[in-house]
């Protein structure tokens, strides 16, 4: 059974990657007639045969409509072989350079020129925004990067917002997204590799990493699993994401993405990679930790006392979100001693008459509260924050007075969903959000018991992750001081020296002065040093 279900996976994938390797004909109007035929005669491949400039050669220039820059097309491809060339084809045919060297080398103006000799290739350069030039006698094509498609301009990031810093985010275009970061990292070693992935989208994905800073076993590990995705079709970020990471049945991600140039950046630096797919603003970054994803860029643009209460304040709202209703169904239902009397009594005077337990009011609240945030989400964004917050006011209002549900219920489930939204990542905070389900199963079942115990595997569970071999807990599990001081807490910049230790080993010291720089004393009037 084992061979069998062997030879099938390697049969589906040879169906997936098996490429069709024709050359092209050598007659130009036959080549025309299996694109037209090819392509389903498309209205927008446009197709323009001319004879070049004085001469009896025939052409054929190819370019698809919405994704190619018809100015350039015409302004350095048509224009340079219908008009500037005239002096210069009688020359070239003295000479006895053929046309097609002669086009190659003399007449394109344009930087990116290729030389295409299969079907294929043919194809996917026109599909892919370039001008294809077919000349006719010759078996192979030329290709010049001509693409001028619609896309969106260098706008604020939308899922990551910071007072201070950077107000660039990345686009759909993944030549701009690699111009972004190549604009704050100006060295000679940051590597650039590109793919395309999707036996029919092609999709450009390209990695990128410091030679030198980055583990070469890394770079290597995150190309062979990029290489061994077998697929139709990438249409995001989070096809890759989901494809290579270590653990698919986990509630907590695994790769790190953002839409900020600057963090990026800020992660190549340390050592990482960074994942970057055409199409989608989002880039993935590899290996991550946990701890990651309650690091904000802002952090490193604030000082650091104030960054260091903000970090302490995004964990104290995690647990907070996590727990918080967990702890009142438990308190009330097993735990009433726990309470102080006077609370005790507020709480016991509100739930009068309530018809429900704890855990169903709780799970009534949760429940209107998770559609009403989706439900804003999906909606106009001109109406949808104004329907979310009334509806909420309504709701709650009119199901306390009902006697549905009590007051304290009511901020608890609100406190606990405003404390979600502190979390930088909005991936983490997903999973926050289905882990206070079965939290709340154990208090109801358990008590404060039940708490402990789904806590004490839910850390086994984080410490059992790994992320491209990193534990996803570091530097907590396994213990590593050194890298204590941008972890819970962010130290001054000037003692964080050295980059993560399971992450690099190259290079790990970034800053040679380790000790705190001196301001200039005042003496005579003078400022010195």
């Amino acid at each position: 059974m084992s061979f069998l279900k062997r030879n099938k996976k390697k049969n589906s994938s040879q169906e997936l990657t098996t490429v069709e390797k024709r050359l092209l004909d050598r007659d130009l109007q036959v080549n025309l007639d299996q694109l037209k035929e090819e392509l389903g005669n498309s209205q927008d491949i446009i197709i323009r045969e001319f004879n070049m400039a004085h001469s009896m050669v025939r052409l054929a220039v190819i370019y698809m409509d919405g994704l190619t820059d018809k100015q350039m097309v015409n302004d350095f491809v048509m224009r340079s072989l219908m008009i500037d060339t005239a002096e210069q084809t009688f020359i070239n045919l003295a000479s006895n350079k053929s046309a097609f060297d002669f086009i190659k080398e003399n007449a394109l103006t344009i930087g990116d020129v290729k030389v295409i000799q299969c079907w294929n290739e043919f194809t996917l350069a026109t599909l892919s925004g370039d001008t294809v030039i077919l000349i006719d006698g010759s078996m192979e094509a030329i290709s010049g990067s001509t693409r001028g498609y619609e896309s969106r301009g260098v706008s604020e990031p939308t899922s990551q917002v910071v007072i201070r810093g950077p107000k660039e985010g990345f686009s759909e275009s993944i030549g701009t997204n690699v111009a972004l970061v190549r604009r704050r990292i100006k060295s000679p070693s940051l590597r650039l590799e590109t793919m395309k992935i999707g036996s029919v989208t092609q999709t450009d994905v390209a990695v990128m990493y410091i030679k030198g800073i980055a583990n070469d076993k890394l770079v290597q590990e995150v190309k062979q699993r990029l290489d061994d995705i077998k697929i139709d079709g990438i249409l995001d970020s989070a096809y890759i994401e989901e494809l290579i990471q270590d653990e698919t049945f986990s509630p907590f991600p695994t790769l790190f993405n953002t839409e900020r140039p600057d963090t990026v950046s800020a992660q190549l630096l340390e050592g990482r990679i960074a994942i970057l797919v055409d199409g989608t603003p989002f880039a993935l970054i590899a290996p991550t930790t946990f701890f990651m994803y309650f690091q904000s860029s802002e952090d490193y643009y604030e000082r650091f006392d104030i960054s260091t209460a903000v970090r302490l304040l995004r964990y104290l709202a995690f647990l907070l979100s996590l727990l918080g209703p967990s702890i009142y169904i438990a308190a009330i239902t097993f735990h009433q001693e726990m309470i102080p009397t006077p609370l005790l009594i507020s709480i016991a005077g509100q739930r009068e008459g309530i018809p429900f337990p704890a855990f169903i009011e709780v799970l009534m609240m949760e429940i209107t509260f998770e559609i009403l945030r989706e439900a804003g989400v999906r909606m106009p964004r001109a109406v949808g924050q104004a329907v979310s917050i009334v509806g909420a006011l309504v709701l709650g209002q009119a199901a306390v007075e009902a006697g549905i549900v009590s007051s304290s219920m009511v901020i608890v489930v609100a406190l606990t969903g405003i404390a979600s939204f502190a979390t930088p990542a909005f991936n983490m905070a997903i999973s926050v959000r289905l882990l206070r389900f079965m939290i709340m199963i154990f208090a109801a079942t358990f008590g404060f018991y039940g708490i402990v115990i789904s806590n004490m595997l839910i850390i086994a569970h984080l410490c059992s992750l790994r992320s491209f071999g990193v534990p996803y807990m570091a530097p907590l599990a396994p213990y590593i001081p050194e890298d204590q001081k941008d972890t819970l807490i962010r130290l001054p910049l000037w003692t964080l020296l050295g980059r993560p230790r399971l992450v690099s080993q190259n290079k790990r010291v970034r800053m040679q002065r380790d000790i705190q720089p001196s301001p200039p004393q005042e003496e005579d009037g003078r400022l010195n040093r």
